[in-house]
């Protein structure tokens, strides 16, 4: 699949960079989930020239325009980016490949918390929310990855070249059949269904406890509840974002990397629509004038 401008993301701050980008005339492709977005399910009373309206009902009608536009929604995540000769190439947890020559991150920054005993505690001493972040100090150790969706699936699988046992916590599998199909064809130790009941240990982690009792001695818990976040993506192609995960950007969105523009959440505070909105028109002009050519 070809493209001028790949979007991940499918919030606000996407579907605003598709918009722009789609009716610049560039081929656009946004990749992510509409009902992932961190403004699904909340209201919006802040928001210029709208007095109230449903999250839900805005991102949902933002996608509607961007297909009108032209806009190609794919509704998987991306597990792979590298960089190519002539841009960007793309692989999704549905062995979908986007060759782009301009990206823009929007998936933004959230990360999602189990909520257990000991994870607060062992954070940065064994508890992990970011595998690709952490792979390298638990190599020839035993660890587990916890999540239902691609992100977690894709975690143990980068894990198994590091880690000497991996196992794999799910309660509600929510992967695609291609990624799964790695997964049974590895030598990861699949749990489901499985739920995390406390995370243990002393000045470091030491194993978990499931809430059927089960027990398992290791030396690390990988957190990884979602799709992989702008940040993770950024790392692949060799984009440092700061210590609380944001991206820098110049005025016109664009990061250190000649053609990688990011915009929303991700970006750095205020975390709102407005700013997310605003950041998406900027990305979303100039990847497509770069990609033209214009």
């Amino acid at each position: 699949m070809q493209a001028d401008v790949t979007i991940v993301g499918c919030g606000p701050a996407g579907l605003q960079a598709a918009i722009h980008s789609s009716r610049k005339k560039a081929r656009t492709i946004v990749v992510g989930h509409p009902e992932k977005s961190a403004i699904y399910g909340h209201e919006v009373e802040n928001y210029f020239g709208i007095r109230l309206i449903n999250g839900d009902k805005l991102v949902d009608v933002g996608v509607n325009q961007a297909e009108e536009f032209g806009v190609k929604v794919l509704r998987e995540d991306v597990v792979k980016l590298e960089k190519t000769e002539t841009g960007f190439r793309l692989l999704t947890d549905h062995d979908t490949e986007v060759m782009t020559k301009t990206l823009i991150l929007a998936s933004g920054i959230s990360r999602a918390k189990l909520g257990v005993e000991g994870e607060k505690d062992f954070y940065g001493r064994g508890v992990s929310y970011c595998a690709q972040c952490d792979c390298n100090f638990f190599k020839g150790k035993t660890v587990a990855v916890v999540g239902d969706e691609s992100e977690a699936a894709f975690s143990a699988l980068l894990m198994e070249n590091y880690a000497s046992k991996v196992y794999w916590i799910t309660g509600d599998l929510q992967v695609a059949k291609p990624l799964l199909d790695r997964v049974d064809k590895s030598g990861i130790e699949l749990i489901h269904p499985g739920k995390v009941k406390r995370i243990f240990g002393e000045q470091i982690v030491t194993g978990l406890e499931l809430e059927d009792g089960t027990q398992i001695e290791l030396n690390g818990v990988f957190i990884e509840l979602g799709a992989k976040s702008s940040m993770e993506l950024a790392l692949d192609i060799d984009i440092i974002s700061d210590p609380s995960g944001m991206i820098k950007v110049d005025s016109e969105c664009m990061t250190e990397v000649e053609g990688v523009f990011a915009c929303g959440d991700v970006t750095g505070q205020p975390w709102q629509l407005a700013k997310a909105v605003g950041e998406g028109c900027i990305a979303g002009i100039n990847a497509a004038k770069l990609a033209k050519g214009d």
